[in-house]
């Protein structure tokens, strides 16, 4: 009895000493998350911080309620769809309503700030100067055109203070070398000097001083006015710029602001974006058509050609097929691009020698995208191979066996008997190749780079760009870095490959249902 009780205990104890620990969990992992919310919304990121202080309620909510337990083992998951998928979908498309790039990058408060730092040197009352130590301290000895001017001891962390200066000569302590003052700069940039006749100078240079003034003076209104010439800027909440009054002019750097459809308009009716555009779009159709269509063929073809029982070695032949598989697909792409080399690749030097031919692969758009199509055909044929090899073993020999003995030959089996089996769960299979092939920037970035380059346009745009890398380029590699742009295009390129993915996923299941049907 005494023994049962004390197991009974032990195992009250356990429990507890379980439960506590799973409340300790649940705590610290609540409070990493709430104190991340609280850093994002300090480092100004609202919006992320949003995020993760809502997973961080759905967190403590899911898993301190018995009634939510069955809950707990998918919050993560959806966590992480909205997270790592939803929110940089979401926040990818509404760039596309903004006019964000390299010009736009900032708040308006922060640009405000940027124009009020701005300063006019007043050239009349520049003087070099020179700095020499005192012991911990150091002073400043300001020249001027008949004497100099010896200033108040100053410390290297001084901030924001202004010594006096007064008419003598140079001290006898030690002065400091060029590389010794440079080490100062942040000390000297703090400080101002106040010479006798009331000229206050701040550091101008690594080599000079002189009277500074504020170049934009701020109107309650929110308007800038120059000292230089009186022009007045106004902030103009439309283009996220402000504005000269004047000329017109928009005055970097600007703020990102919501524009509307603005970009979507301006790649409609801008003949330099549409042009290559609508270019682009149809050469990325056909390079996915033909990269799942050659792809599909060419490893159906091996994959039957395999199984040929007569054939001996397969396992040889298999294991070479699947090797452009298994080598990562950049090192293959890289090493294609060395042996398509116009002037040194291998490619050319065998036709040369052969057919007397020196294709131009980097410079001829034709020729280059016939190269993109080439190697991509080399790189996804095993896919399909292995697919296809899963597939043919899926079809019942019964099946053959019974058309060979009615006099079937072996072309006409296949394509009665084989392929209409093997085609309804190759589908699926094919419309993801094509959605793949569609963005498939790595393979143009790293082979051609979207070269050559389509005369005539006002972005960057390449003959074999297709719409990912046309994208890419737009955001990353123009001169504006246009995310704003680029976010409307990835919103159309998304619509585009949703309509064309379900149009051809039910085009073929239709085609795939009438060859069963006869």
């Amino acid at each position: 009895m005494t023994s049962l009780s004390s197991e009974h205990a032990g195992q009250i104890s356990g429990f507890k000493f379980q439960r506590l620990l799973t409340v300790g969990l649940l705590i610290a992992v609540f409070t990493v998350l709430f104190y991340s919310a609280f850093l994002l919304f300090l480092g100004n990121q609202p919006v992320v911080g949003l995020l993760v202080l809502i997973v961080a309620v759905c967190f403590g909510i899911v898993f301190s309620t018995k009634r939510l337990y069955a809950h707990r083992f998918i919050l993560p998951g959806i966590a992480a769809v909205l997270n790592f998928i939803a929110f940089p979908v979401g926040y990818t498309v509404y760039l596309g309503f903004t006019n964000f790039s390299s010009f736009n990058l900032l708040s308006h408060e922060r640009v405000r700030e940027i124009h009020l730092a701005k300063k006019i040197v007043d050239q009349e009352t520049s003087r070099g100067f020179s700095v020499w130590q005192q012991g911990d301290t150091y002073r400043l000895y300001i020249t001027g055109k008949e004497n100099g001017y010896l200033s108040e001891p100053f410390e290297k962390n001084v901030t924001q203070h202004t010594i006096i200066a007064e008419a003598g000569p140079m001290p006898s302590t030690e002065k400091l070398s060029m590389r010794d003052t440079i080490k100062l700069r942040k000390a000297l940039g703090e400080i101002s000097v106040q010479l006798p006749d009331g000229v206050i100078l701040k550091n101008s240079g690594l080599r000079k001083f002189a009277a500074q003034m504020p170049e934009f003076l701020e109107t309650p209104e929110g308007v800038l006015i120059s000292n230089l010439d009186g022009s007045r800027l106004f902030p103009n909440s439309e283009t996220g710029f402000y504005t000269n009054e004047m000329t017109g002019e928009h005055v970097s750097p600007g703020w990102r602001v919501y524009i509307g459809l603005a970009n979507f308009k301006r790649i409609f009716q801008s003949e330099g974006i549409r042009a290559p555009m609508f270019s682009i779009f149809l050469w990325t159709c056909l390079f996915a058509l033909l990269s799942v269509g050659l792809t599909f063929i060419l490893g159906l073809a091996l994959a039957v050609t395999l199984q040929w029982p007569h054939l001996r070695g397969k396992a040889v032949y298999r294991i070479l097929l699947i090797l452009p598989y298994a080598v990562p697909a950049f090192i293959s792409i890289l090493i294609f691009r060395g042996l398509f080399n116009q002037n040194f690749g291998e490619i050319n030097m065998i036709l040369n020698g052969l057919f007397g031919i020196r294709p131009s692969w980097m410079t001829d758009g034709g020729m280059a995208r016939t190269m993109l199509v080439i190697v991509n055909v080399w790189l996804g044929y095993p896919y399909m191979m292995l697919l296809a090899m899963g597939f043919l073993q899926s079809v019942p020999e019964d099946h053959k066996k019974a058309a060979t003995l009615e006099g079937a030959s072996a072309l006409l089996i296949f394509r009665k008997i084989t392929f209409p089996q093997i085609l309804p769960p190759f589908l699926p299979l094919l419309v993801a190749s094509f959605a793949f092939n569609f963005n498939n920037i790595v393979l143009v970035l790293l082979l051609t780079r979207g070269l050559p380059d389509i005369p005539g346009t006002i972005i960057p745009a390449g003959q074999t760009d297709i719409l990912g890398s046309f994208t890419y380029r737009i955001a990353f590699q123009n001169a504006g870095q246009e995310y704003g742009l680029a976010g409307a295009i990835t919103l159309i390129i998304f619509v585009i490959v949703a309509a064309l993915a379900y149009a051809n996923f039910v085009a073929m299941r239709r085609q795939a249902a009438k060859r069963a049907a006869s």
